[in-house]
């Protein structure tokens, strides 16, 4: 039986961002990470954070052996946001703000104004996969402003991302297509004679995780790709601080629940499922929110633990805001076992997954100097 982790607001991976933001001189009200606080008060001339998408706890420990640089310089281990998913955890990262006020709170949302389940980041149909092009006005939420473009201090500040990640300063954003490029970028920003702070981010080794599992040897091989990625800027860097942390980690998927096959469930839902396999929202006909509670549990409770989102809310799962009309009625997060619930026909049947209150939540606080 796999031990619930909750979120945790006070030791997660926003607190890192709520830490950095004070550092750089942002207006924070999001508790800081002393341990780290400590470290950026060195006054290092470089300070460069890279978000590795997927390199949690579990991934590391199931991938990687004694000595090496992750893991020899894992200062603590924090928990993700809720639910634990790149469109959420990123958001909450390079905004520094938590998951009920930014609203990107997961894979696809229930859009009322036009009546679709959308992939906020690809602007789709979670269903048909139609893209939708949708107007502001059809959006109830909008992109944050990342908080180091809010910067007040003696650091130039630079991000270095994919060329799919959206960004407002095009001059200091520096996108690179394959590892070499990435890490190019950072040392070369690191060589200039001012200070510099760079925000980074690097989609594996999630997609391989999904695709394969995280204990498969493709898996291996990228998270050992990730060490020697870590290396290679930690030697050719001077005087510089390294902090490194995941969006979230994986487990790997032990079997899928088609629920859309389902009558009686589907029946008494007022929407299609959305938000995520392992934290699926519901919004269920007013007449039917008695029985759907009953018989969710008498079917899938084995799975899936079933709660009324408003209880999510008030015991702070979200942070704080004003978002939670996004999340429907119900919300059923994997507790127990490591299976994911299948929406639809068209759903992904991923072998590596998140977002449940399982080992994916786990992610570590890495703090590597030179």
């Amino acid at each position: 039986m796999a031990r619930l982790l909750k979120p945790d607001y006070k030791n997660s991976i926003l607190n890192i961002s709520a830490t950095l933001a004070e550092f750089l001189g942002c207006k924070n009200d999001i508790p800081t990470l002393p341990i780290l606080k400590k470290e950026l008060a060195k006054n290092y001339k470089n300070v460069v954070f890279i978000c590795f998408d997927g390199l949690g706890i579990n991934p590391l420990e199931k991938n990687l052996e004694e000595p090496n640089i992750l893991t020899n310089n894992i200062k603590k281990v924090l928990k993700s946001t809720f639910p634990s998913t790149t469109t959420n955890a990123t958001t909450s990262l390079m905004s520094n703000t938590y998951p009920l006020t930014h609203g990107w709170l997961g894979w696809s949302l229930y859009f009322e104004s036009v009546n679709k389940c959308v992939d906020i980041f690809l602007d789709r149909d979670n269903y048909t996969l139609e893209k939708l092009n949708l107007s502001k006005k059809d959006k109830p939420i909008s992109l944050p402003e990342y908080y180091f473009y809010r910067a007040d201090s003696d650091y130039q500040v630079s991000s270095v991302f994919p060329g799919y990640v959206a960004v407002k300063d095009e001059l200091n954003n520096y996108i690179y297509n394959d590892k070499n490029e990435f890490v190019d970028s950072i040392t070369s920003i690191c060589k200039r004679k001012t200070k510099q702070f760079i925000y980074a981010y690097y989609p594996e080794p999630d997609a391989t995780m999904h695709d394969y599992g995280v204990t498969s040897n493709e898996a291996k091989t990228k998270i050992n790709e990730v060490v020697k990625i870590v290396e290679k800027i930690y030697k050719n860097t001077k005087n510089t601080l390294i902090i490194i942390s995941a969006d979230h980690g994986q487990i790997d998927v032990e079997g899928y629940v088609e629920i859309y096959k389902d009558k009686e469930i589907m029946d008494m839902l007022k929407t299609p499922i959305y938000l995520e396999p392992r934290a699926a929202a519901f919004r269920v006909k007013d007449e039917c929110k008695e029985a759907f509670e009953e018989m969710f549990k008498e079917k899938y409770s084995k799975d899936f633990t079933l709660f009324k989102t408003q209880d999510l809310i008030d015991q702070g799962y979200f942070g704080k805001g004003d978002k939670g009309e996004l999340l429907g009625d119900f919300i059923a997060i994997g507790t127990y076992t490591h299976k994911t619930l299948i929406f639809h026909e068209n759903s992904n049947y991923f072998k590596g997954h998140h977002t449940g209150l399982t080992e994916e939540m786990k992610v570590p606080l890495i703090i590597i100097n030179n």
